[in-house]
């Protein structure tokens, strides 16, 4: 009897070790204090799945900088409500570490606002920046440093940059600035007074501007949302050289934090169009290079690649080749796949295995040593 009690218990417990769900990793802290990174650079190709990974590869030589990564990793990209992410949702999960609806903006189901990584750098004295391919008020920039009810409120985001102390941004939506509907307000000119050094695409072209590194930099480059790079828009490699100069110069032993999106690429995968999608890679793959050259050289700054979402449900179709991409779409929206981070410089080795998006914030924690 004893021996049928033993095994009943026995074949309990193996059931239970292979049925019950293994909780999701949230937190880790194992970097010492020494091996932490200085600096930290995340970059986020919007809608960039792995098969846009793979086209933009194919289509540059079968080559992209994400093969000098040496941790890769994958994040389950749904929001708190829909197991489809938009990247308001997916952008705050990085930002602030919780799960939250589609559309919201820096906040938590309930609209409460959450601290993001960037307003916690700034508040440890950090230098931090924000650099996108759209307006600087759309969604995934703005998770970071703004606190709104939905991502459509693009003047009320505006007004965050006057919030707080960000020493650099580049991207679009000058109108949201300085030719309000809602209110009388001018919030370039308000910069301005605050001490920014700022300029616009109608003034000068930003390889012209020699940044000002005792000031903090704001640079429009469209009046709403930049051009395709098909188009002529050319300045994310660029807006990366400069912004990791401007802020290296500014932070000093602090550091910085800077997020870079290639906006864009998203917005192939809604057209469903491929040689869109490839262009917009391509571009992020230069300002992937333009931030790996300095990493490698500084040897103090974690480099974070990965995407809010795939957008389209892209595949690579037969009659394929490494010229042509013969590409086909499922949806003319975002997908739920799960999403590639690439992880390069101290601290790396936390963004490895499969996780939740909002890992990605709890990590980049743990690796400055904020918790």
């Amino acid at each position: 009897m004893k021996k049928i009690v033993l095994f009943v218990a026995f074949f309990i417990a193996v059931a239970s070790c292979k049925t019950s769900k293994p909780e999701a990793v949230t937190s880790t802290n194992t970097i010492r204090p020494e091996a932490r990174p200085k600096n930290i650079i995340l970059m986020i190709g919007d809608g960039m799945g792995l098969t846009q990974i793979t086209a933009g590869m194919y289509s540059n030589n079968n080559y992209l900088h994400l093969e000098e990564f040496p941790i890769v990793g994958i994040h389950k990209s749904y929001s708190a409500e829909d197991l489809i992410t938009d990247s308001a949702a997916g952008a705050t999960a990085f930002a602030c570490g919780k799960k939250t609806y589609n559309a919201g903006i820096g906040v938590n189901t309930d609209t409460v606002a959450l601290v993001t990584i960037l307003e916690e750098a700034e508040a440890r004295g950090m230098a931090s920046g924000l650099i996108a391919t759209c307006s600087v008020t759309h969604a995934t920039p703005a998770s970071f440093i703004a606190h709104v009810s939905h991502r459509n409120k693009m003047e009320d985001i505006a007004t965050f940059y006057l919030k707080t102390e960000i020493d650099f941004f580049v991207g679009g939506g000058k109108k949201y600035f300085d030719r309000r509907s809602q209110d009388s307000r001018n919030l370039y000119q308000e910069l301005e007074a605050k001490g920014y050094q700022i300029s616009d695409f109608v003034k000068e072209d930003l390889s012209n501007i020699k940044a000002n590194n005792s000031k903090n930099f704001a640079y429009f480059t469209a009046d709403e949302e930049p051009l395709p790079r098909t188009q002529g828009r050319d300045y994310l490699p660029l807006a990366c050289e400069k912004g990791i100069s401007h802020l290296d110069a500014r932070s000093g032993e602090k550091g910085f934090f800077l997020m870079v999106e290639g906006s864009q690429i998203d917005w192939g995968g809604h057209a469903n169009d491929s040689k869109y999608i490839i262009s917009e890679m391509l571009d992020f793959n230069e300002a992937i290079g333009k931030v790996l050259e300095f990493a490698k050289k500084d040897g103090q700054t974690l480099v974070i690649v990965t995407a809010d979402h795939e957008t389209g449900g892209y595949a690579i179709n037969p009659g394929s080749s490494m010229d042509t991409i013969v590409g086909a779409f499922t949806s003319s929206y975002h997908t739920a796949a799960l999403i590639p981070v690439f992880a390069y410089g101290p601290g790396a080795e936390l963004f490895g295995g499969i996780y939740e998006n909002t890992a990605i914030h709890t990590r980049m924690k743990a690796a400055l040593g904020l918790e």
